[in-house]
């Protein structure tokens, strides 16, 4: 009998866990149907619901609610702050400020979409990884969120 070296490994969790863990990933879809707080929403549900249950589904929401929260406040600190500051330039000046405030604010914009679809893009694809049975941590987060976690204390 061969082994196929591409086959991951047989997870040792739950059919349930998985679902429930990939879930709090895909979760960052609702960011976008409930305007950036249902993602954030759903993983926290999940972590909050998991935590005594099972600590790896815990980790994978405390994980996904982290890294959305993040997301949300790269957003602001990226767009929505200087598009107010670009919004009152505009108003406030009335000229030359106008002509350089709306092409940084449509600018802005751009960037505000490409930090939720990249976001959105990773958050998928941890939720595959993960419902395939393969572990996932995001980037610098999954190693803060677990040391974080009493459970490695």
């Amino acid at each position: 009998m061969t082994v196929n070296p591409d086959t991951p490994p047989p997870s040792p969790h739950t059919s349930d866990e998985r679902t429930l863990a990939a879930l709090a990933h895909a979760s960052a879809l609702l960011n976008f149907v409930l305007g950036g707080v249902g993602g954030i929403v759903a993983a926290a549900v999940i972590w909050l619901t998991q935590k005594e249950k099972s600590h790896w589904v815990a980790f994978h929401g405390l994980q996904s609610l982290v890294f959305q929260s993040a997301q949300i406040v790269a957003f602001v600190i990226v767009v929505i702050v200087p598009w107010l500051c670009g919004f009152i330039v505009s108003f406030a000046t009335f000229g030359i400020g106008t002509i350089i405030a709306v092409p940084v604010m449509i600018l802005l914009m751009f960037i505000g979409i490409a930090i939720f679809g990249a976001g959105l893009i990773y958050s998928l694809y941890g939720a595959y990884q993960i419902y395939e049975g393969r572990e996932f941590r995001y980037k610098w987060i999954g190693d803060w969120v677990e040391r974080q976690s009493p459970a490695s204390r």
